[in-house]
């Protein structure tokens, strides 16, 4: 009976280090490379050159000498040394080629020493070589290929070092720019990067700088358009106020009747978005002030539950005191029920565990947009009733406060949650986690 194959895990992807992902490891990777070809290629060439020299000075002498054997041997005089017919250590191939009746060279050892061997036809079939001493040549080769290798690595590190400090100063003041960039978007529109590079018009600016220059004047316009829109909010809405006023005192002077109630209802809804907007628009200006007190949170939670006047579950899993804006905090939590109970389906559950309070309810779930990207003024989907200024509130009021607030969809049914976590010392609030309902 054969054992069933087990199923093959799949192989995960290499994952380098994060580090190896900055553009100052990319560019010595490529300076290295690059330094390493282009020393290759010159020692290699520089190799080949001198060696063809070398080799070929000592061919020339063991051909010159070949001659003066050959002319000995023809006369019948003695052969020097170094010469004989068919002396031992003779390569084979030059030897064949020799009794061929052709001349030639050929390096090679005898005797564990670099010689050039020199040989010629000869009668009988028998070749006449000699051997050229080629120690030194072979040493002075040696000798340059480690000058050329010790050279290489000497330039390649001094290269290295080079173009790290130059790369480095560029990616430094990229990471500044994108640091910047960064407090932009976050909201900090005074941040700029003042490349020094860029206040001299006349002074020629590398692309860094051309890119610092953009990012600031890009945001200088944004901080203008957006100061412009903040003032014009916050005027439109000043300017409401007072005829509101006056037409709510109006509105209560009037009979009783449905159109009273229907222009009582409406002096109402405007009098909320008004004050809505001038509550945006200081949020935006960022001078908001925060009065930081010991709140404790069930009892803060019990206030927004009853003044909801609606059917609200309240559950403290563990109360805490946290140093925070009480009214703020309130502010917060009270649109977010508004909300669930506006917009969401019953029950609509608020819930306190230590400083992590969440509201939520049964409904379809927020929309897609608001998930992804937040709650955004003036923007609702569908047939919703609303301006989307109640959930914009909350989120800035918490950002005053230094809490996060969040927005999730249950995964396994429906229902909207928001998450606020407080900010927190740790410290024990001396009560035993509970359960409470109202």
């Amino acid at each position: 009976m054969t054992e069933p194959r087990r199923p093959r895990r799949p192989r995960l992807p290499l994952r380098l280090p994060a580090w190896t992902a900055t553009l100052t490891w990319k560019a010595a990777v490529f300076i290295a490379v690059m330094c390493c070809a282009l020393a290759a290629l010159l020692g290699v060439l520089v190799h080949v050159a001198v060696t063809n020299q070398t080799v070929g000075q000592a061919r020339e002498r063991a051909l010159s000498r070949l001659d003066d054997a050959t002319e000995q041997y023809e006369a019948g005089g003695r052969l020097g040394p170094g010469a004989g017919l068919d002396p031992p250590g003779l390569p084979d191939r030059l030897r064949d080629l020799a009794v061929a009746g052709e001349r030639g060279t050929m390096v090679g050892d005898h005797d564990r020493t670099p010689t050039v061997w020199a040989a010629g036809p000869a009668d009988g079939g028998r070749a006449i070589a000699v051997e050229v001493d080629y120690a030194q040549g072979a040493r002075t080769i040696d000798g340059l290929d480690r000058a050329i290798l010790g050279s290489s690595v000497l330039a390649i590190g001094a290269t290295l070092l080079v173009g790290a400090f130059a790369v480095t100063r560029v990616t430094r003041r990229l990471h500044l720019t994108a640091r910047v960039a960064a407090r932009i978007s976050a909201g900090d529109l005074d941040a700029r990067v003042h490349d020094p590079r860029t206040r001299d018009p006349h002074r020629h600016q590398d692309e860094v700088a051309t890119v610092s220059g953009a990012l600031d004047t890009m945001a200088s316009s944004l901080q203008g358009k957006l100061l412009s829109e903040q003032r014009f909010t916050a005027d439109v809405a000043h300017e409401l106020r007072t005829p509101l006023t006056g037409l709510h005192a109006a509105a209560e002077l009037l009979p009783p009747g449905r159109p009273t109630e229907l222009v009582r209802d409406r002096v109402a809804a405007l009098r909320t978005l008004t004050e809505d907007l001038l509550e945006i628009s200081r949020l935006d200006a960022r001078n908001e002030r925060v009065d930081l007190d010991a709140v404790r949170l069930a009892p803060l939670a019990e206030r927004v539950v009853r003044a909801s006047g609606a059917e609200v579950e309240l559950t403290v899993v563990h109360d805490l005191v946290v140093e925070t804006d009480g009214r703020r905090l309130e502010r917060v939590l009270g649109n977010l029920v508004a909300n669930a109970l506006k917009h969401g389906a019953p029950p609509v559950c608020l819930t306190v565990d230590g400083p992590v309070i969440t509201v939520r309810d049964h409904g379809p779930g927020f929309p897609d947009y608001l998930v992804e990207h937040g709650p955004q003024r003036f923007r609702t989907e569908g047939t919703t009733k609303g301006h989307g200024l109640g959930l914009t509130i909350a989120l800035g009021q918490a950002r005053v406060v230094g809490a996060s607030l969040t927005f999730t969809n249950v995964a396994e049914g429906t229902g909207a949650v928001a998450t606020l976590t407080l900010p927190h010392d740790e410290r024990p609030s001396g009560d035993e986690p509970g359960e409470v309902r109202a």
